[in-house]
């Protein structure tokens, strides 16, 4: 075998390493510093910065989810849009919205000012909730249970679209909350 030719295990011949140059040990230092910095202020910016909200988890099995939606929908159903269903629950109760292959389930019909726990779930795999137009973001999981404390305050025809890529219908998963008076 040549000289020309080695393996990784052999060092390569002449000044392969030099020392950092002071200037960039100073980048180095500075950078660093920077990050740490940056490290601190995530506690500082989950508190107050409210990007996270804090909400209740629970393991729960997608069946035991899939179970409570539906007796949550034989329970307060209303009428039908679409062929989903449309609940409207009383005030203070805890709503479910099932996330599955591609849709959410049910319809959720709501009292404006009024306080309800929102559960999330899926029944599948990831989905992601984004309700539009509010800037609401949370990563929903099968065998989780993410309960939020919500209030609407305004009126209105409200949007729930998966942003976590979920298979060929992704794009006609959209869910759907009704506000009232």
């Amino acid at each position: 075998m040549s000289e020309e030719f080695h393996s990784a295990i052999v060092a390569p011949r002449g000044i392969w390493w030099r020392p950092a140059h002071k200037q960039e040990k100073r980048w180095i230092i500075i950078s660093f510093i920077w990050c740490m910095i940056l490290f601190a202020m995530m506690p500082l910016w989950h508190v107050r910065g409210g990007q996270n909200p804090t909400g209740i988890r629970a393991k729960v099995s997608p069946e035991d989810f899939v179970a409570r939606t539906n007796r949550f929908i034989e329970e307060f159903k209303v009428g039908e849009e679409s062929g989903l269903p449309v609940v409207q629950p009383p005030p203070g109760a805890d709503i479910y919205l099932l996330a599955r292959m591609w849709q959410w389930t049910p319809v959720l019909k709501l009292k404006k000012d009024t306080q309800y726990t929102l559960h999330l779930s899926s029944a599948d795999i990831n989905h992601g909730f984004s309700l539009f137009p509010i800037n609401v973001n949370i990563q929903v999981v099968p065998g989780y249970d993410y309960g939020l404390r919500v209030t609407p305050n305004s009126t209105g025809d409200f949007r729930i679209i998966c942003n976590e890529f979920c298979g060929i219908g992704h794009h006609i998963m959209v869910g759907k909350v009704l506000v009232e008076e």
